[in-house]
């Protein structure tokens, strides 16, 4: 239980003069009577209930006072610890890149980063602004950094802010160089952080850190445009939206440097505003995220929409349907397409690994079959998906897409964007759309259905106690099909490390694997059923649109079945 003396003491220990008064009106109002009393006593409890947890995705949390929350404290003193942590291995000759999206608190964030790094012997190398992830991801490659720490909670809701972290070659493997930290790197880092007692005994410098020049933006300009042929951008209407986020002016740059020059942005969203004011949640997924682009698209007879997330590591897809209307593509669809693109290449050049995370589709292992490239699947997050060797080519399919991994060992939806205009256009040249590649890819390696289910709680136990019943045996049926193999990923294997979730599979060959978001307070569940559709699949004509369609529906219905009878197994 939280005490008066617990509060002061950080009250005390707070360098931001914002956080600290908040806290001290808490306090005041938790010595009240009557329910606001009660509230404010609450709310205290939850802010020192420990300490944010410093992990593999860093930090991210809720903003506010106290050490279960994100502010200039928690992370001072994670930066402290990271700093201790890399000159434990490397002395104190290092560098860290350091970027930062347009959240509340981000750009402050990030600045006493690199005053703690200068302060430390380190040097610190900071962005002019706020940029996307990727370009610190890249940042990290291209200045040989030794770490780098990107302040963003991507597209979590306005009340939100997180710490990423990436190392470099001193630190790990060629293939993880520039990727997001896996353990034991994050217990070690936590273990630093942990030693630091307060933050008043953190030196911070007050200058000397390096402001990272618009040369290394425009490299990542310069290599997202080459990733489309000269000559090859055909002329496409292109709507983009960036969700109030901090990828429009970078993303809209890119594509008129591959020769996309007629994109129109959404006006409403293309400034960054850390409040999101017209989207719910500001994620391409969720519902009526892209009202906003449909409607633009629909007024100017626009070809392709692309979405990116805040950070603009993520990319979205809508396209024209051949009834008039739109639709947006899944993540898996997406990650199909680019999958067929980067396969085709590299059964050219003799140099192709395509990898996706393990609650993926399962198509991308054919379509790799099918090109004669390599493929591999890795636990869910770009951590672990960019360090595959030889990766050509990576996706997840929450809107994730490594399409050059040799800049950028990390989801990029810059880059992403120019490859998908490029698919449009390159479909277009032959009077197909990406909705007619997708029936030629089912055609050739039948329909692959997802329904997700995800549920949300506000008591974190009860994710524990689903996981828990789903490891007692007693689900042995979906759609009517037996559960032939049930592996618990907690066990780990010679192909994938050890992590909290568990997978099903039918005698008919459905999918399902369960497990708890990494980041927010969900039971995520993944869901895939396969129909063949017994075309050849080499020509789209009017038979194999029908055996498709045939298909789809056949395999619609079966995945809606077998999320029925897991929500209702898990009471949902």
């Amino acid at each position: 239980m939280v005490t008066a003396a617990d509060v002061h003491d950080w009250i005390e220990d707070d360098p931001d003069e914002e956080t600290a008064s908040e806290l001290k009106d808490l306090l005041a109002a938790a010595q009240q009577e009557g329910a606001m009393g009660e509230e404010a006593r609450a709310e205290l409890e939850d802010r020192f209930d420990g300490t944010l947890q410093f992990g593999t995705a860093g930090l991210r949390g809720a903003l506010g006072g106290g050490p279960n929350r994100m502010n200039r404290a928690v992370v001072i003193r994670a930066a402290a610890g990271l700093v201790s942590y890399l000159k434990s291995r490397v002395g104190g000759d290092f560098t860290v890149a350091i970027g930062f999206d347009a959240r509340h608190g981000s750009e402050q964030f990030a600045r006493d980063t690199a005053a703690v790094v200068t302060a430390a012997g380190g040097h610190a190398c900071l962005m002019p602004r706020p940029l996307p992830t990727p370009v610190l991801a890249f940042a990290v490659r291209d200045l040989e950094a030794d770490a780098g720490v990107m302040v963003t909670a991507s597209h979590n809701p306005p009340q939100d802010n997180g710490y990423k972290v990436y190392l470099g070659a001193r630190f790990v493997e060629e293939e993880g160089r520039g990727a997001q930290i896996v353990a034991p790197h994050d217990s070690l880092i936590a273990e630093h952080i942990a030693a630091v007692e307060t933050v008043a005994d953190v030196p911070r410098a007050s200058q000397g850190w390096q402001t990272i020049g618009e040369d290394l933006i425009e490299r990542y300009l310069q290599r997202c445009a080459s990733l489309a042929p000269v000559g090859r951008a055909g002329a496409l209407r292109i709507v983009l939206t960036s969700l109030h986020g901090v990828g429009g002016t970078t993303c809209v740059e890119a594509l008129r440097r591959a020769g996309f020059t007629d994109v129109h942005e959404v006006e409403q969203q293309a400034t960054p505003d850390p409040d999101f004011p017209t989207v719910t949640f500001p994620n391409p997924e969720e519902e009526g995220a892209l009202d906003l682009a449909f409607g633009l698209a629909r007024r100017i007879g626009a070809d392709l929409i692309i979405a990116n997330d805040p950070d603009a590591d993520r990319a979205s897809v809508a396209v024209p349907t051949r009834e008039g209307g739109w639709r947006q593509l899944t993540g898996d669809e997406v990650g199909q397409l680019l999958g067929e693109q980067a396969a085709a290449v590299g059964s050219v050049t003799g140099r192709g690994h395509l990898a996706c995370s393990i609650v993926s589709s399962r198509m991308l292992r054919s379509i790799a079959a099918a090109h004669g490239v390599a493929h591999s699947e890795t636990l869910t997050g770009f951590k672990w998906i960019a360090r595959v060797p030889g990766l050509t080519y990576g996706y997840e399919e929450a809107l994730g897409y490594c399409v050059d991994p040799e800049a950028v060992r990390d989801k990029d939806g810059i880059s992403a964007a120019v490859k998908l205009a490029l698919l449009a256009s390159d479909l277009a040249d032959h009077n197909l759309t990406m909705l007619d590649q997708l029936d030629l890819l089912s055609a050739r390696h039948g329909v692959h259905a997802t329904n997700p289910l995800t549920i949300r709680v506000e008591d974190l136990a009860l994710i524990d106690e689903a996981m828990a019943r789903l490891r007692t045996g007693e689900l042995r049926e979906l759609a009517g099909s037996p559960v032939v193999e049930t592996v618990d990923l907690a066990e780990g294997s010679a192909d994938l490390p050890p992590t909290n979730g568990i997978r099903f599979l039918t005698a008919a060959g459905d999918r399902v694997i369960v497990r708890p978001s990494g980041t927010e307070p969900k039971l995520k569940c993944y869901l895939e059923s396969i129909e063949p559709v017994g075309a050849q699949g080499n020509e789209l004509d009017e038979a194999t649109r029908i055996a498709v369609a045939q298909a789809r529906t056949r395999a619609n219905d079966r995945v809606r079945r077998v999320r029925a009878d897991l929500a209702a197994f898990l009471g949902v």
